[in-house]
């Protein structure tokens, strides 16, 4: 079995850093007004990317799961 340090471990670091970013990076866009969270086109793009964020995450955590198994 593969330990903890050399595959969730780095999951949590890229995700949280990584997650950090996306974050900070949402704030200035709605700050800097470069997106309108009362349009409702911008409001499906802030969705779009939140998805993306979460869904690609979610396939990389399935992915060491099913290697785990292996």
């Amino acid at each position: 079995m593969i330990e903890f340090a050399r595959t969730w471990l780095p999951y949590i670091y890229l995700y949280s850093v990584g997650g950090i970013a996306f974050l900070i990076g949402i704030y200035i866009i709605t700050k800097s007004k470069s997106l309108n969270i009362d349009s409702n086109h911008h409001k499906r793009w802030l969705y779009v990317l939140i998805f993306g964020f979460l869904y690609y995450a979610g396939i990389h955590g399935s992915l060491i799961l099913l290697a785990m198994r292996g």
